[in-house]
């Protein structure tokens, strides 16, 4: 996993431009937003994750990912199972192998059964071109995304931020980010997208990065997909 080559100026410019940003980076120490690398997971997590919380989402994936590839046994030979199992890497193949009733059995809902088996399809059949993502721009492959079944903007957004780390996303659908921005500037009260999109405007080009750190401060557990 890696962290974004941008990732230090970010930190820089945001606590220079709020003193909310200053604390929080502070607070934060060495942690920041990391990448997989690897398109099909990343995709498949933010599936995962849709309108359900941060631990909710772990959950699930653990149960998703032992599932699939270890085909349910624990890893008693690693003291931190959620660990052990970030170091795996979900496959299309290995999703496609599942049936509607072991993907149900996760966790999953239905719906979320029914996208995870038509994305690792669409990565399986090659109607998807994941080499072409990083040369485009931001909106660009948010367009190419949102065909797949199950990719709305939201998690397309998500994949811009953790797989290909762009700087400047500002996930408005987000509840995370909406619930950040009311704590700390609207005294706890949830903003409008267009409240939240107006005082984002200030910490541009680094959107990606306040958006980490305000999820960061909601929740203990790291956002990742």
């Amino acid at each position: 996993m890696s962290r974004p080559i941008w990732w230090n100026e970010a930190c820089l410019a945001l606590a220079a431009a709020d003193p909310v940003f200053a604390r929080l980076i502070e607070q934060s120490g060495d942690a920041s937003l990391v990448s997989r690398g690897d398109p099909f997971s990343t995709l498949a997590r933010s599936v995962v994750g849709q309108q359900i919380s941060v631990k909710a989402a772990q959950s699930v994936w653990n149960r998703f990912i032992r599932t699939a590839m270890l085909r349910g046994e624990p890893m008693t030979d690693q003291p931190d199972d959620t660990a052990a199992l970030a170091k795996l890497t979900m496959t299309p193949a290995a999703v496609l192998a599942m049936d509607h009733q072991a993907l149900r059995g996760c966790g999953l809902s239905a719906r979320k059964a029914e996208y995870l088996r038509d994305l690792a399809q669409h990565f399986e059949s090659a109607t998807v071109f994941p080499e072409r993502w990083p040369a485009l721009g931001d909106e660009a492959v948010i367009a190419e995304l949102v065909r797949v079944r199950g990719i709305g903007r939201w998690t397309a957004e998500m994949f811009l931020i953790f797989n290909l780390q762009r700087p400047d996303v500002l996930p408005l659908d987000d509840i995370g980010l909406l619930r950040g921005i009311g704590k700390y500037w609207f005294d706890n009260a949830m903003p409008s997208r267009a409240q939240a999109k107006e005082i984002a405007q200030a910490w541009a080009p680094w959107r990606t990065a306040a958006t980490w750190y305000l999820w960061r401060s909601l929740d203990p557990v790291p956002v990742e997909y």
